[in-house]
């Protein structure tokens, strides 16, 4: 990620904006404020911030006329902080990210754990969620191969779905590795 990215993505309203973008496919910033409970101006200061950083778009095939300004995520395969490679240029706004992503991904196994029982023991009979665990012995040039296929499986059915599809579900996916040594 970007510096500009990151500073933008870092900012927990701009966070939810782009979570509630990525569930709807598309949104006003209208929409984004009743869904978020947020002033329509804020919700339009918080937009251009995070179009100027490249995470969001317009989409205009979604507008109603030419003046209405209708947004949508750009199709960026996966966010990764930093590596050696590419270091994280804003060591704040890196943290920051790290830390909201890792309370994204606290609530949704918590939500997850709230559900399981009824599905577990039969109360209900669609499957909402799944907790897989595996375990796996691999290089470390093994391991960003398989994340690697990993995003390509991810940007394939993402490219193949019918979004319009009647039974069409924005799923939330974490995916969370860590070597021996951590």
């Amino acid at each position: 990620m970007t510096s500009a990215m990151l500073k933008a993505v870092a900012n927990p309203l701009r966070r939810r904006i782009t979570n509630v973008l990525n569930r709807l496919d598309h949104a006003r910033a209208v929409d984004l404020a009743a869904e978020l409970g947020v002033a329509a101006n804020n919700i339009s200061f918080h937009l251009r911030v995070l179009a100027d950083a490249g995470l969001i778009e317009e989409a205009p095939e979604f507008a109603r006329d030419r003046r209405d300004r209708v947004w949508k995520v750009s199709r960026i395969p996966a966010l990764e902080v930093g590596n050696p490679e590419h270091p994280v240029e804003d060591e704040i706004a890196g943290a920051a990210f790290t830390q909201l992503i890792v309370d994204e991904h606290q609530d949704l196994v918590r939500r997850l754990i709230a559900w399981a029982p009824n599905y577990l023991q039969g109360r209900e009979d669609v499957m909402r969620g799944t907790f897989q665990q595996r375990h796996i012995r691999l290089t470390r040039e093994e391991f960003e191969r398989v994340m690697g296929r990993v995003n390509e499986v991810f940007a394939e059915a993402d490219e193949a779905h019918d979004k319009d599809g009647p039974e069409s579900l924005y799923w939330q996916v974490d995916v969370i590795a860590a070597d021996e040594t951590i």
